[in-house]
């Protein structure tokens, strides 16, 4: 006897991830493009139907110059955030943003950290995204929430706990 099919609802689907990626950096060691995306598309949280995000890899005199410009900050950073939309869903349009990863301060930190280069390069990804999203570390309980969001998500994604040193 042949069962009747059920009508289940569809499993909820990926948010489609559009990215481009620009290498702007002299850096020999860098993530494949196979590990930004599934970084990426890990870190998108459930209301985000739609993502469009450009990375780019610079050295750190750009690093330092953007972060002068967008933030009032003179010295390099790991990664810089830039949203369109600052994280809050406006009427069903995707996520748009930028990500700026400044390889000689990932490579720095991952050295003096002891981390794996492409575990941290997997975080800051992770971090950047949420920012993206609109979460952020101002505060203590900011900070908690968002890093309990990226440690999970870390987790998933096969890596350590980002923050297992600091929290000790």
């Amino acid at each position: 006897m042949k069962q009747a099919k059920r009508n289940n609802p569809l499993p909820r689907l990926a948010a489609r991830l559009q990215l481009t990626l620009e290498d702007r950096s002299q850096a020999q060691l860098l993530p494949e493009a196979k590990l930004i995306r599934r970084c990426c598309q890990a870190a998108l949280q459930a209301d985000v139907k739609q993502a469009q995000v450009s990375i780019l890899l610079v050295g750190s005199e750009e690093g330092r110059s953007l972060n002068h410009s967008y933030r009032g900050k003179d010295y390099a950073t790991n990664v810089l955030s830039f949203a369109l939309n600052e994280g809050e869903n406006i009427a069903d349009l995707p996520l748009f943003g930028d990500l700026v990863l400044c390889t000689e301060v990932v490579e720095k930190e991952a050295a003096e950290q002891g981390k794996d280069l492409m575990a941290h390069y997997a975080h800051l990804l992770v971090h950047g995204m949420l920012h993206l999203q609109g979460f952020d570390h101002e505060d203590d309980e900011e900070a908690e929430i968002m890093e309990t969001l990226e440690t999970v998500i870390m987790a998933k994604l096969g890596y350590p706990d980002p923050y297992l040193e600091e929290k000790r």
